[in-house]
């Protein structure tokens, strides 16, 4: 397992990230949640990043808010005053970025920036907060990932885009690759795609070699937690903290609560 020159990676490895808050035992991506895993113990929580049509960052997965909440319509196209009114599971408010920072100092997120409008937002809410130590971003979209590093410089943690883990995996299978490695913090990724197994010990020696810690998402069987440790991976995310907890106190891998110092 391999330490991190990003503050938001130091500390206790393997990093327990708990997904959407923990999708699967409170409704995914709300103060419940988040406030949930911590109970538990976790300091590294992951959620989702989009922007209403005003543009307020807000904490949320899907594009629209039909699938988990009591209101329909794209965040994208609504405004603040419209989502606000909106709950999680009928109960639960959907809270801005700023809000998630603000009431979690001592917490470290992984942050998925959904969408290109959300972009901007994301990274005014985070320069205001001075929270740059305590974020790692991922995207599913390399473009995206690539105008979050710029705007917001070096300081930024990120993950590795889909596309930059096909040129790692092609790396670690000793095939010429054309590729400037960029200075990101980790690649985070599945267990397997399609029929290509990543989370194995090539892909985790190329990783390493290059600096970058290997978190894999997204775990909830017990059995499989086990197997991924065992290899080495330097974190897991799980819809089942509570399960990933149980896991890693039982090998002795339970990670204490680590604040970071959020005005840095």
């Amino acid at each position: 397992m391999l330490s991190s020159p990003f503050a938001v990676l130091q500390g206790a490895t393997p990093h327990a990230i708990a997904h959407r808050g923990g999708a699967w035992e409170a409704p995914e991506n709300s103060e419940r949640a988040f406030q949930h895993a911590i109970t538990l113990g976790f300091s590294f929580l992951e959620t989702d990043i989009r922007a209403t049509s005003d543009g307020v960052a807000v904490v949320f997965h899907d594009p629209s808010l039909d699938r988990t909440t009591d209101r329909e319509g794209l965040i994208r196209e609504l405004t603040w005053d419209t989502v606000s009114k909106a709950r999680i599971h009928g109960r639960e408010p959907i809270l801005r970025l700023d809000e998630l920072l603000e009431s979690f100092p001592d917490v470290r997120f992984n942050l998925d920036v959904k969408e290109p409008n959300a972009i901007i937002p994301f990274v005014d809410t985070v320069r205001d907060s001075r929270a740059w130590d305590r974020i790692c971003v991922g995207s599913f979209s390399h473009e995206r990932l690539v105008r979050v590093r710029r705007l917001a410089g070096p300081r930024l943690a990120t993950s590795l885009s889909p596309k930059e883990i096909i040129n790692l995996r092609l790396r670690s299978l000793g095939l010429p690759v054309r590729w400037k490695p960029p200075k990101a913090a980790c690649a985070q990724i599945p267990i397997s795609f399609g029929a290509h197994i990543l989370a194995e010990s090539r892909f985790l020696a190329a990783a390493h070699e290059l600096g970058w810690q290997v978190h894999v998402w997204t775990v909830d069987q017990p059995d499989v937690m086990s197997q991924l440790l065992e290899l080495g991976v330097d974190g897991i995310m799980s819809d089942r903290p509570s399960t990933l907890k149980r896991v890693l106190d039982g090998l002795g891998l339970w990670p204490s609560f680590t604040p970071i110092d959020s005005a840095a």
